[in-house]
């Protein structure tokens, strides 16, 4: 009888300790799902104001053509650049946090920020240009567009490093290791250029 007993408690202990265990991996894993989801939207957040900077900049390219048909090779490389950078977009929008993806991104976003760059340099030689009310209009748009990017990205990133963290310190490497929970990349900057808005002057 009391054998019986022993065996009752001890299936008891193992059902409390595993249900304990249980409970745990199921926080964790709870944790982990909640962060990915954070930085997934903290993403979708800098896809909105990139797809506004896009849309933008025919607009910008069109108004210049007006007034700096010499320069059609530099306004080709504007549109040129621009849709490069929106397929990247499109990339890493499709799957947040890929490094391959945010690699092609920054990449496609520097080379864009150094076209754009030309641009406006070009056109400062065009007084007509920068006297146009459209012009100045878009470029500002341009650069507030370009300001909220550099806070999406700030807020992607230090989400992206939340999750990274959680994902691996002990014992929630295992969960994550089980899981198929993957470390996400950063949105970082290829172009020292890139690190700040563009200064428009028009």
């Amino acid at each position: 009888m009391l054998e019986i007993g022993t065996g009752i408690v001890v299936l008891l202990v193992v059902i409390g300790l595993l249900a304990v265990v249980g409970i745990f991996a199921m926080t964790l894993y709870n944790g982990l799902v909640r962060l990915r989801n954070l930085y997934k939207n903290a993403f979708s957040q800098i896809d909105v104001q990139l797809k506004r900077r896009y849309d933008l900049i025919p607009n910008l390219v069109e108004t210049a053509k007006a007034y700096m048909s010499h320069e059609r090779e530099t306004l080709e490389a504007v549109i040129a650049a621009r849709n490069a950078a929106s397929g990247a977009r499109e990339t890493a929008a499709a799957n947040p946090g890929d490094p391959a993806a945010l690699e092609q991104l920054g990449k496609a976003e520097a080379g864009l920020g150094g076209v754009l760059g030309r641009l406006f340099a070009v056109a400062e030689a065009y007084p007509d240009l920068k006297a146009n009310q459209n012009m100045m209009q878009l470029s500002e748009e341009l650069t507030t567009t370009e300001n909220k990017v550099a806070f999406s990205r700030q807020a992607y990133n230090d989400t992206v490093l939340a999750y990274n963290n959680k994902r691996e310190v002990f014992p929630n490497n295992l969960i994550a290791g089980m899981f198929g929970f993957m470390q996400a990349a950063l949105f970082e900057v290829d172009a020292p250029a890139e690190r700040e808005a563009p200064k428009v002057k028009f």
